[in-house]
């Protein structure tokens, strides 16, 4: 794998990613949370961005846009359904184009959901996945601008990539997450200990992500939707796949 990662807190609890190809010298950010944090991350890792890819349009990715773009000269590539609300934009990208990126192409995927636009960017040859908010660990994003139906579909497309692809996401929420997959999940065996294991990580301030496709299949409970046991503890045994994913979402929302 030529391609390299490298994960940083930003604000309160997101993420900044730096993605650097080895061969090609070429380096990117997904999304732009902060500007001084980045301006570190750059400096320690030594790689000089000359793109980023954004998810959505909310404030906490895309705030740097301009000044890092200021500094940077970048190019500012995102979803093509948010261009009017992602600052800087220069390249609008939509599900199924392939974007160049080092050795490879960077695939999108669109996610509607949490925002209408939401994409995802696939790297299948590395095995990357950057997720933004529409996947979390143990979790999925809010679901602000759609119906729940369009975030169901969302994930299901998730849930179709390689199951050791490796998931980057916007923020760091996966102990609050166990918390609540554990209440609707509470017999799964491969839950319970990702949950003591995801506890001892944050007690020592480490990072809990990346996932893998794999791991979040066996344990998040909103791609879990068909598990017999989960429906049985919601009552749902009868109900469709979207109808489960749509309870266990109202719940985590009221949680």
């Amino acid at each position: 794998m030529t391609v390299r990662v490298d994960q940083f807190n930003c604000r309160a609890d997101n993420f900044g990613i730096l993605i650097h190809d080895d061969t090609t010298g070429e380096t990117a950010l997904i999304d732009a949370p902060e500007e001084a944090t980045i301006l570190e991350a750059i400096r320690r890792t030594g790689w000089k961005p000359t793109t980023i890819f954004t998810t959505h349009h909310h404030t906490d990715h895309v705030e740097a846009n301009l000044a890092l773009k200021q500094k940077f000269n970048l190019k500012i590539v995102g979803p093509a359904a948010e261009a009017a609300k992602i600052p800087g934009i220069d390249e609008k990208v939509k599900e199924g184009d392939a974007i160049a990126f080092g050795g490879e192409d960077i695939r999108v995927i669109a996610t509607p959901g949490h925002t209408l636009g939401h994409i995802v960017y696939h790297l299948p040859k590395s095995k990357l996945a950057f997720a933004g908010d529409t996947l979390f660990a143990l979790g999925c994003g809010r679901v602000f601008e759609t119906p729940l139906p369009v975030m169901y579909g969302s994930l299901t497309k998730m849930a179709a990539l390689p199951a050791d692809t490796a998931v980057y996401c916007g923020h760091e929420y996966t102990l609050s997450n166990a918390k609540f997959a554990l209440s609707v999940d509470p017999d799964n065996p491969k839950l319970k200990a990702r949950a003591q294991k995801v506890e001892k990580l944050r007690a020592q301030g480490r990072a809990t992500l990346p996932t893998t496709i794999g791991e979040e299949l066996e344990t998040n409970p909103f791609l879990r939707w068909g598990d017999p046991s989960i429906r049985r503890h919601l009552d749902m045994e009868n109900a469709t796949n979207a109808e489960v994913f749509a309870e266990i979402r109202r719940r985590k929302d009221n949680f």
